[in-house]
């Protein structure tokens, strides 16, 4: 159900040899599996065991492999990492954690060649940053729904009803991040997105800026890229999409869409 509600499409499996039979009707498909999540402690065939048989099968599609146990055992991350398991988290699971953990590991970073280090509920806690977002929203339950999960993902959200507003606010105060919808009243997101552009030439400085459409068109990517913007998620929201996005633009390497020169 938390999957659901984050946009992703869930398959059940009720046993280790169950999975490998999903993981392998899939594999031959136009759809693989992007993630496996599944329990260590399973009677008949455990998830070290599924592992250790997924990673023998050369024919099968490999997805990112997260592992969750009740009882962690000493050798248990240096046994993950044999493996090439991305995450193990322990029992039970807090959504933001679990969250912050497949954002983690289908992120830019997770996908940079050499085999990142391992996800635990300790690693998440030690890196995780908090930004002060800027959210430009005009529609009230957007506002609601969207500051609600940057503020329980840990970071805190100005909202600014539309594009002027948000400039007005950027003149009072400091943020790392800008989430700017792009249609809203008196200034839509296109626009404060160029007066913000403009009024950084003389500061050198550039701010991250995420778009936010509820028009998910071919070109509309391209679109808000070329007006300044450093990424875009599309409406309604999808935490693991939008948490990709902030990850994106806030990595060292910065935004995907170079800055002009000044």
């Amino acid at each position: 159900e938390m999957l659901q509600r984050w946009g992703m499409n869930p398959v059940l499996a009720s046993s280790g040899a169950e999975a490998l039979k999903i993981l392998r009707d899939s594999s031959r498909s136009a759809t693989p599996f992007t993630l496996l999540l599944t329990d260590i402690h399973m009677p008949e065939m455990d998830g070290w065991t599924l592992v250790e048989w997924i990673r023998r099968q050369s024919d099968l599609r490999l997805p990112t492999i997260m592992v969750l146990t009740s009882a962690g055992q000493r050798g248990d991350a240096a046994r993950c990492r044999q493996l090439g398991i991305a995450a193990y988290l322990t029992k039970p699971v807090g959504q933001s954690q679990l969250l912050d953990a497949i954002v983690s590991v289908l992120g830019p970073r997770a996908q940079d060649g050499d085999q990142p280090p391992l996800i635990t509920r300790h690693s998440l806690r030690e890196g995780q940053r908090s930004l002060k977002i800027l959210l430009a929203e005009d529609n009230v339950v957007n506002q609601r729904l969207v500051a609600r999960l940057i503020e329980k993902r840990g970071h805190i959200a100005v909202v600014a009803s539309n594009g002027r507003d948000a400039i007005q606010v950027l003149e009072k105060q400091k943020f790392d991040l800008v989430l700017m919808d792009v249609q809203m009243p008196e200034m839509d997101g296109f626009e404060a997105t160029a007066a913000i552009r403009e009024k950084e030439k003389s500061t050198h400085r550039r701010l991250p800026i995420i778009a936010m459409t509820a028009h998910a068109m071919k070109g509309d990517r391209e679109r808000c890229l070329d007006a300044g913007m450093d990424s875009y998620v599309s409406k309604p929201v999808h935490p693991v999409e939008l948490f990709e996005a902030i990850d994106r633009v806030m990595s060292p390497s910065g935004p995907v869409y170079a800055p002009a020169e000044v």
